[in-house]
């Protein structure tokens, strides 16, 4: 791994005060459920020519007076790296916002660094690949193998995931354990598409069998945009799924999985005004057994962060089926 030299430090302030009404920000239930882990984003570069220090403090310090609850709490980076490319990176805690929030501020920052926005707020680790043909390939087989009709690329990338980790699980112990995927899934619709925030919510598929990941994850998931159709609901509902699920956890040995996509945010559009980037991926992500899906940088297929302990990885990236649909990301 690279190491970073620290050359400067300096704190961007907004560009006008908060106003008081709005100076405190409290946290929201499903804020406060949320963990508190950072997951730094990071969005690769060809190397620009123009004077883009100043115009990235100016155009943040502009953008922070419209997202105030992350001023003074998101640590922003801009960086040349080894290769003479640019890197900015951004690091905010799940307590705050969600990874859409995220990836809607680093947009809007972007915006107004081009001038094209006046800012108003509209308010061990391993990639694999997968490409748009084996996504294809993977959704004729689950549809003509499973009752689930019409799966989606996400949905039949993370049965395989689940699959293979399953998998990690029967080498390591002789038998199939039960396994339990908690995968992120945002409310928007039916709340605003402006909304800022954790506008989330985990929700579960248990896997008591080998050939279930499938269908009990289109399951879990139906039943969850079942309820959240009207959203004076969603908060006493994701209270008792909560419970629900803290309960099974306590009364039952389950493999556990998490699982969140940054897919279709337009994450390859943050254009600061000298291009789009050539890569965007995570720093690093603390979590052990945790997927995280990114669109590819073609726009095609999908990219997949994996995060294992170290010996399971390596069961993990050997496995025959996960290496026929997806390749390593070097």
């Amino acid at each position: 791994m690279v190491e970073s030299t620290i050359l400067s430090k300096k704190m961007i302030k907004p560009s006008s005060p908060t106003p008081s009404s709005l100076s405190r920000h409290n946290l929201s239930f499903i804020d406060q459920i949320a963990s508190s882990a950072f997951s730094p984003i990071v969005v690769f570069y060809s190397k620009p020519t123009n004077n883009t220090r100043q115009i990235l403090e100016n155009s943040l310090s502009k953008v922070l007076s419209s997202y105030y609850p992350f001023a003074g709490r998101i640590k922003d980076d801009y960086e040349y790296v080894e290769c003479n490319d640019t890197a900015i990176s951004g690091c905010l805690s799940h307590k705050i916002a969600d990874g859409y929030s995220l990836l809607k501020l680093l947009k809007d920052w972007a915006a107004t660094a081009r001038l094209e926005l006046d800012f108003k707020p509209s308010t061990q680790f391993d990639v694999h690949s997968f490409s748009s043909s084996s996504l294809d390939r993977l959704k004729d087989i689950v549809a003509m193998n499973s009752q689930v009709q019409n799966p989606i690329r996400v949905e039949v990338a993370t049965a395989l995931l689940h699959k293979c980790g399953s998998a990690v699980s029967i080498a390591n112990l002789g038998v199939f354990q039960p396994s339990l995927l908690c995968h992120l899934m945002n409310f928007l619709p039916p709340l605003p598409q402006n909304t800022i925030g954790n506008a989330c919510y985990f929700f579960g598929s248990t896997a008591a069998k080998e050939n279930e990941t499938q269908s009990q994850l289109r399951k879990a998931k139906q039943y969850i945009q079942d309820k959240s159709k009207d959203p004076n609901q969603l908060a006493s509902h994701l209270l008792e799924k909560f419970k629900e699920r803290a309960n099974k956890s306590e009364k039952n040995k389950f493999d556990f999985y998490m699982c969140s996509r940054l897919c279709n945010l337009g994450v390859y559009k943050i254009d600061f005004g000298w291009g789009e980037p050539i890569r965007v991926t995570l720093a690093r992500n603390p979590m052990k057994s945790n997927f995280i899906f990114l669109d590819s940088p073609n726009g095609d297929g999908i990219n997949v962060l994996i995060t294992l302990t170290e010996a399971d990885m390596l069961i993990f990236q050997s496995n025959k089926e996960l290496l026929e649909f997806a390749s390593p990301v070097v």
